[in-house]
């Protein structure tokens, strides 16, 4: 059953130097053309395959608020008379940068119903903002919240980095305290990646990106993990923490892998047992969508074997792990029968802990996750 709707927004003001998510500058970009081949898309989408009963509708890009306030409105009225099943609650979130959101852009996504949002602050140094590429400033993440809490939001996430060029263990330190100043409900904090085909990457090529190193990167994260508790947000994911019940419900789905709608130029789905990509360049997902087509360049039926080994590496990023009376119940298999042998030499070697009806990371298997997850791919049960 298709649990969630995930919206891709592609437009951006400004291109951050490590992201690689599909995106454009908004700048001429024919917007008005967009919305109407996403509202055509929604309506073939929930066509052929209707929703019974969504948990949560989470809403990136990009950066949506690059929308103006009448645009925003047309997107989020075609999201909501699509998937919104009256009497039911869900979590409905809109990522927001800094300083793109004014008290009329608030009122029309808490309007529309909109009740989380998750804003992209990455850090609180202003210099460290610059080399980044970031257009915001601190100051406009405390006009942000402030606007945020003034328009009657309650349930606020805030994106942090670590790992960053010129970042120390102590500027990291500085972010992480301002941040549990704001009192918010939520964080994601990711350690930089450098992906191809961003400014990162040409520089790291060129020999002219300067990363802290391996160790100082390691001590940032146990600083995060030691920090969190300290003030109260739960680790309940890899990079995710939480006050008790406001775990992002969207990011669970992906992470209980639970099925979902991906809706938008270069947004991911998976529904039925398959999953698809949407076409990224604008004209070419609107292309493909005024021809009377759905915009997938690629699509893919989930088999039986790869369900599992998803089950596995999604799962794992959770702290509560996985549950093998659901394992059984998804697959007809025990856990024990498929990953017997990857699970006890992941044990033997203090990665992982089977205990009772679960099984997790360890506090050491929390520290090298991705050794752990690769373990669970490519095996052969078919």
């Amino acid at each position: 059953m298709t649990k969630a709707v995930y919206v891709h927004v592609p437009f951006c003001e400004q291109i951050c130097h490590y992201c690689d998510f599909n995106k454009v500058f908004l700048k001429g970009q024919p917007l008005e053309q967009y919305l109407s081949a996403f509202q055509r898309e929604v309506e073939m989408t929930v066509a052929a395959q209707p929703p019974i009963s969504i948990t949560s509708i989470y809403i990136g890009g990009g950066t949506p608020t690059a929308l103006d306030s009448d645009q925003l409105s047309r997107l989020l009225k075609v999201v909501n008379q699509n998937f919104l099943i009256k009497g039911e609650h869900i979590e409905y979130t809109v990522e927001v940068n800094p300083g793109t959101v004014d008290e009329e852009k608030l009122t029309v996504l808490k309007e529309a119903g909109v009740n989380r949002l998750s804003i992209g602050v990455q850090a609180f140094q202003d210099e460290l903002l610059q080399t980044i590429g970031r257009i915001h400033r601190a100051s406009d993440v405390y006009k942000t919240i402030e606007l945020a809490r003034k328009a009657g939001f309650n349930n606020l996430s805030l994106d942090l980095m670590f790992g960053l060029p010129g970042q120390t263990e102590e500027m990291f330190k500085e972010t992480l305290q301002t941040a549990f100043s704001l009192s918010v409900e939520h964080f994601s904090a990711y350690s930089l990646k450098v992906e191809e085909k961003t400014v990162f990457y040409h520089l790291q090529r060129k020999g002219k990106l300067s990363l802290p190193p391996e160790d100082e990167e390691v001590k940032m994260y146990e600083l995060l993990i030691e920090e969190m508790d300290k003030y109260g947000y739960a680790q309940y994911e890899i990079s995710n923490f939480a006050k008790k019940g406001f775990e992002s419900q969207h990011n669970l789905t992906y992470w209980n892998n639970d099925e979902y709608y991906g809706l938008g130029a270069g947004a991911h789905g998976y529904v039925d047992g398959v999953r698809h990509v949407n076409a990224g360049p604008v004209t070419h997902y609107i292309k493909h969508i005024e021809d009377g087509n759905f915009p997938y360049i690629d699509i893919h039926e989930v088999t039986k074997s790869e369900k599992m080994e998803e089950e596995m590496f999604m799962g794992l990023r959770k702290l509560s792990g996985i549950c093998k009376t659901d394992f059984h119940r998804r697959f007809g298999l025990s856990l024990e029968s498929v990953f017997g042998t990857q699970v006890k030499k992941l044990q033997e070697q203090g990665l992982l802990c089977d205990k009772g009806d679960r099984v997790f990371l360890t506090k050491k298997g929390i520290m090298l996750g991705n050794e752990v997850f690769e373990k669970f791919i490519g095996l052969s049960l078919e």
